[in-house]
C-alpha cells in the first residue's frame, strides 16, 4: 500500500500542475477531476482491497470466537 500513496501523491501533483496551466477554471477543474482524482480513487480501492478482506476475515474471526465463548 506505500507504493500505491507514492504513485498517486506524484501522479496528483503532475494532474495539479496540468490543471493550473488550463485555459479557463472550468476546464483545470474537469482536468484534475479525470485526469486526477478518479484515477487516484481507484488506485486506492484497487490496493486497499486485501486489507477490506483480511479485516473482513479478522472480523469474523472474531465474531466466531465470541460466539463460541458464549456457548460453553
Amino acid at each position: 500500500m506505500p507504493f500505491a500513496l507514492i504513485i498517486v501523491i506524484g501522479w496528483l501533483y503532475v494532474t495539479v500542475l496540468i490543471a493550473v496551466n488550463e485555459s479557463s477554471l472550468v476546464a483545470g477543474i474537469v482536468s484534475f477531476l479525470f485526469y486526477g482524482a478518479l484515477p487516484c480513487g481507484l488506485i486506492l480501492w484497487f490496493a486497499g482491497r486485501k486489507m477490506r478482506r483480511l479485516r473482513r476475515k479478522h472480523q469474523e474471526m472474531m465474531a466466531e470466537r465470541q460466539g463460541d465463548g458464549l456457548s460453553g
